[in-house]
């Protein structure tokens, strides 16, 4: 099965992050296909590059990161969205005259018709979040 993801919620607000990243590896591991995971809302959170949580705990995002390495996956996050709460790219920084990027490795920017094409593309459309 050819299945989309859309995240949300910030890595640390609720459950959303873990449970889309449990789901996301549970199916890898079964065989699925993820076709995208498209970040939104609060969930593009889950991919800056900044966040460190303390030693004890789950960092979420290189989470991602490794998973999205591992299998290569399409870990989109949406542009709007990332503006509005200061996530960037390398190219997206200097467009807006910014000294960084902040970004995670295996995350890239991109439009919501990233999220309008995964919905077509796949059999399921999976949410985590509100």
């Amino acid at each position: 099965m050819k299945i989309g993801v859309l995240v949300s919620e910030g890595p640390y607000t609720h459950q959303a992050s873990d449970s889309a990243y449990n789901f996301v590896k549970a199916a890898l591991e079964k065989g699925h296909e993820i076709y995208r995971v498209f970040f939104y809302h609060d969930g593009v959170n889950n991919a800056t590059r900044f966040t460190e949580p303390p030693r004890d705990d789950r960092n979420i995002v290189n989470r991602w990161s490794e998973l999205g390495k591992q299998y290569n996956l399409d870990m989109v996050v949406c542009i709007a969205a990332a503006q509005r709460r200061g996530i960037m790219d390398e190219n997206e920084a200097k467009r807006q005259g910014k000294s960084g990027d902040n970004i995670a490795e295996g995350f890239r920017i991109s439009g919501l018709g990233q999220l309008v094409e995964a919905g077509i593309q796949c059999d399921r459309l999976v949410t985590f979040g509100d």
